[in-house]
């Protein structure tokens, strides 16, 4: 039996390719995000940004995060956090209590990071 594909935590908010390259926006290098965001923050959202399908979700584990970047997971957990509090991203849990679920890329918010 096909399972269900479940919905982003944001569907009205569902991210459109804003050029060629997908769901990295050019704005996160022209608009300050890059500086503001640090090594760690940025690698997650790449991350995330890769492995997104055409609604801006992916299901990747946080300890699967960890591992294939190379970050301990109290990094990688500080960092989700921070893109969490920064909405640019957004995340349902498969349950309640639970760590992992869908994460959603959102849209770039105007331009406040300088």
């Amino acid at each position: 039996m096909k399972r269900e594909r479940p919905l982003p935590p944001r569907p009205q908010q569902i991210r459109k390719p804003t050029g060629s390259f997908g769901w990295l926006d050019a704005r996160l290098l022209h608009d300050g995000w890059l500086e503001r965001l640090g090594p760690a923050r940025i690698a997650v959202l790449t991350l995330l940004a890769l492995a997104a399908d055409q609604t801006g979700s992916s299901f990747y584990r946080r300890d699967s995060m960890a591992v294939r970047l190379g970050l301990l997971r109290a990094d990688l957990d500080e960092a989700l956090e921070r893109l969490l509090d920064l909405e640019l991203i957004a995340h349902r849990p498969w349950s309640a209590g639970h760590f992992d679920g869908v994460w959603q890329l959102l849209p770039l918010p105007g331009r406040q990071p300088r």
